[in-house]
């Protein structure tokens, strides 16, 4: 049987879902290239929006990235097509992220588990809303770890002294923050104020910073900073706010990709179980931090990611750049 074409909306489609990934500022560091003739869709890094001040060694763009690559193989198995990924396949090439060879089923069985992951990839919002104070189930949690497991990652839920260590350690990222100004420069370029948030194709719209912290331990990154928003007010947050940390065993470009890949895959999983769910990794942007975040139990392990979870507001969708603007066919 000859293998069928996929034309350009097609490809306009799985891109689209693809770029429904959350990045670091939204900053949406990512471009595709379509081989029309060898049915392989490139994921490429874009150093135009990474971060100097807030992510020196470009480990947040490739989880971004790695998030995008797993939305692409939910969105291709849906799509009843076979995703086969090489992570890094030319190291001469360190913007090459990956390639992904778009196969046909032609009898092989379609990754029934991902496929069930898709309607969640238009469903996942960041939400920096206050969260009720309900325990999460101890069967959410194990689907959570499972998820992060499949793709070569570990969830670890801390235990309350733990939890308030990671919490302590965001806190004085925050005041390390308030006393360098250049460390805001990151936050600054990628945050729309103003008119400007109603026709963002990228960045934090204001919209999307929920209400300032009046009292609570929710890590919540506040995106105004000293800035001044127009009818946002101050509200409490949860005082035992559920964390996990997302983990590798190695700290490098394949391990990154593959952490933004188990991230995505967890955030799937929390929007199909309605949990709402937000991300922060200021206390993992400082490496001294980054290293105190560990379990403390058995000191192994790369934190990648702070996650917060539970029942809340979803918060709203953030702005996609058109697909054109990401997305090259030849």
């Amino acid at each position: 049987m000859a293998a069928r074409q996929l034309d350009e909306k097609t490809m306009t489609g799985l891109v689209a879902e693809a770029a429904a990934a959350p990045s670091m500022h939204n900053a949406q560091p990512w471009r595709f290239r379509y081989l029309t003739a060898e049915r392989v869709l490139l994921l490429r890094a874009d150093p135009e929006r990474a971060m100097p001040r807030s992510d020196p060694d470009d480990r947040a763009l490739h989880i971004g990235c790695g998030a995008a690559l797993f939305n692409l193989r939910v969105a291709a198995a849906h799509a009843h097509l076979c995703p086969e990924v090489r992570l890094l396949p030319e190291p001469q090439d360190p913007l090459l992220l990956a390639a992904v060879e778009l196969a046909d089923e032609a009898g092989r069985p379609r990754d029934d588990d991902l496929a069930r992951l898709h309607p969640a990839i238009r469903e996942r919002r960041t939400s920096r809303h206050p969260f009720a104070e309900k325990d999460l189930p101890e069967n959410v949690r194990a689907t959570l770890q499972g998820a992060a497991e499949r793709e070569g990652a570990v969830l670890f839920f801390p235990g309350p002294w733990h939890a308030e260590t990671v919490l302590d350690l965001i806190r004085d990222a925050e005041s390390r923050d308030a006393l360098d100004p250049e460390t805001s420069e990151d936050l600054v370029r990628w945050t729309r104020l103003g008119p400007e948030a109603d026709t963002a194709v990228d960045g934090v719209p204001e919209y999307a910073f929920g209400p300032g912290k009046r009292e609570g331990k929710a890590p919540v990154r506040d995106f105004a900073g000293r800035r001044r928003v127009a009818d946002r007010g101050t509200t409490t947050f949860e005082h035992s706010p559920h964390l996990a940390l997302l983990s590798t065993a190695g700290d490098g470009p394949a391990e990154w990709l593959r952490a933004g890949q188990a991230l995505e895959r967890v955030l799937l999983e929390a929007t199909l179980a309605d949990l709402a769910t937000s991300l922060t990794s200021h206390a993992l942007e400082d490496r001294a931090l980054r290293l105190l975040t560990r379990d403390p139990a058995s000191g192994t392990g790369q934190v990648h990611m702070v996650l917060r979870l539970g029942y809340g507001p979803r918060g709203p969708a953030t702005p996609r750049r058109p697909v054109r603007d990401v997305l090259e066919i030849v």
